[in-house]
């Protein structure tokens, strides 16, 4: 009989990866008897106040792969992954009424949700073991101790961390504990209810393997070397990193993705370029301890402000912005690709947020939440973070971002090649074809053009 204490569940989130899991070593090194399980909340599919699900058809496709490749890397290790559909709290707990757990592993999660969810887990069952360890961040708590407070701009926060060396990745586990015996289904069967599309010309394929693939592909050529002059293009696969996707749902660590840099910087040389690929990576880091700082106000309409900005929501304006039907082609041509894909680039993410915000006046947490639908490398921090400095409610001191649609289209589609990829040229989307109230706006007739 094994003692409970020995007995450890470890709660897949974030994290779906071997490599560099601190939290999965840690749980293996004290386990006798080790759970592995990820939980498939259905909240994740029902639609929020903005009419938009939590996990689109891109990324549903995206985590089944991700899931199938994690499960088949832990039975190697004669390991296996529980994949379960339901509410994580309910799960959990029936997992460890059933076998006895005597603890409960994850990744740290700065989102509200899920934060919660821990909360009510340790309340339920305060006799139990709870431990998180963070592996989602470049850097630990106990580096950025010495800030005492989230710097209010992303340029403080720069300038204090980029003295300090990042942590190192971990390596993955050698072996792990046996499973307790949770059942033998196929995870395809699990993973069924995802609903997975038909997405074969997508470049992005999930899991670990493909992740490790992508990194040490990116980092033996020369794209690195010319980053910074890139990055802004609308289109093309080596023209920016593309390691978002595996970043978002763990299967990469950010960490790895540091540590390659450093690697690649003392083989070939650093420069300009390979400096503004750590400038991002710390950009991405800023937002996760900002969404971890700022909490629920990630989500407020004034976002971490305290004026509210002005806004009328138009239904009609907000539908065909998300259909990619505005007036703009070069707006039209990023919604189509990001609808068609589950992707767009940085560029085309400012672009379309400045639209939504500026010349459609829609609330920006309306794009924020299509935004999470659609993007397969959706990050909840970084997603919610850049729409408020869009909109102007979040960290950007100089309150917003106002891009002039005209001359991005000069700048970065001059050929009009990235429009004509992705749109029908002689198409034309006039604007508010309804009214505010949505009651249709006929033209003017002659008898009101010249008055009663």
């Amino acid at each position: 009989m094994i003692a409970p204490a020995k007995r450890v569940l470890f709660w897949f989130t974030r994290d779906l990866r071997l490599h560099d899991n601190a939290a999965l070593l840690w749980a293996a090194q004290r386990a006798e008897r080790l759970i592995c399980v990820y939980c498939i909340d259905p909240a994740w599919f029902r639609l929020n106040n903005f009419g938009s699900s939590r996990l689109g058809r891109h990324r549903r496709r995206f985590l089944a792969e991700t899931l199938g490749s994690l499960d088949k890397s832990l039975q190697a290790l004669g390991q296996q992954l529980l994949v379960v559909r339901g509410a994580p709290c309910a799960t959990i707990t029936k997992l460890i009424d059933r076998y006895g757990i005597g603890a409960v592993v994850r990744s740290q999660h700065n989102g509200v949700y899920e934060s919660r969810q821990w909360q009510i887990l340790q309340q339920k069952h305060p006799a139990l073991a709870f431990k998180e360890l963070p592996t989602y961040t470049l850097f630990n708590p106990e580096q950025l101790s010495t800030l005492h407070r989230l710097p209010a701009t992303f340029t403080a926060f720069r300038k204090q961390l980029e003295p300090i060396a990042p942590s190192q990745p971990a390596d993955p586990p050698g072996h792990l504990p046996p499973p307790l015996p949770v059942g033998t289904a196929s995870i395809d069967a699990a993973i069924e209810g995802l609903q997975i599309c038909d997405c074969a010309q997508s470049p992005f394929k999930g899991g670990e393997a493909r992740g490790l693939q992508h990194l040490q592909s990116y980092f033996a050529g020369a794209s690195p070397q010319t980053y910074k002059q890139t990055r802004d293009q609308l289109q093309g696969w080596e023209q920016s990193t593309k390691f978002s996707p595996w970043l978002a749902d763990g299967s990469l660590s950010v960490r790895q993705v540091s540590a390659e840099l450093q690697r690649y910087e003392t083989r070939h040389g650093a420069n300009e370029s390979t400096y503004w690929i750590y400038f991002e990576l710390l950009w991405r880091e800023y937002f996760q301890w900002y969404a971890q700082h700022h909490g629920s106000g990630l989500f407020r309409s004034r976002g971490i402000g305290r004026r509210k900005p002005l806004t009328t929501f138009y239904p009609q304006r907000f539908k065909q912005w998300c259909k990619g039907q505005t007036p703009w082609p070069l707006i039209n041509a990023c919604m189509a690709q990001l609808n068609q894909t589950g992707y767009l680039s940085n560029r085309g993410r400012q672009l379309a947020a400045s639209c939504l915000v500026n010349e459609l006046s829609v609330d920006w947490r309306c794009g924020a939440a299509y935004f999470e639908q659609q993007l397969i490398d959706y990050d909840m921090a970084a997603n919610w973070g850049n729409w408020q400095y869009i909109a102007g409610v979040g960290a950007d001191p100089r309150g917003g971002r106002h891009f002039n649609i005209d001359k991005q289209t000069r700048l970065y589609d001059a050929d009009g090649a990235f429009v004509e990829r992705w749109t029908t040229p002689a198409a034309s989307y006039p604007l508010d074809s309804v009214d505010a109230a949505d009651w249709p706006i006929a033209p003017p007739s002659p008898e009101s053009e010249t008055g009663p």
